[in-house]
């Protein structure tokens, strides 16, 4: 049950990735990286494979980072009116 829910999840955020193919290149880092994480995950799960498991962690890692960093650009950019850090 929990492969076809992360599954569903990739298949969701994968059209939420193409929706942000007109947005900021540092949103299309974040939704294509948790799509592959997503989808990563379920294929750890239905393969019992640990390495597959590992890599996801790692791409999640990063998601998280590219979805941190990308949350700070927005809102200094914003903030300051100017490009502080780039998107």
């Amino acid at each position: 049950m929990l492969t076809k829910a992360r599954l569903l999840w990739g298949i969701f955020t994968l059209f939420m990735f193409i929706g942000t193919l007109k947005q900021t290149r540092a949103n299309q880092v974040v939704f294509g990286s948790l799509a592959l994480l997503f989808f990563l995950l379920a294929a750890g799960d239905f393969t019992h494979m640990h390495a597959i498991t590992t890599v996801a962690g790692v791409v999640g890692i990063f998601c998280g980072a590219s979805a941190l960093y990308a949350a700070f650009a927005q809102v200094l950019n914003e903030v300051y009116g100017k490009t502080v850090m780039p998107l």
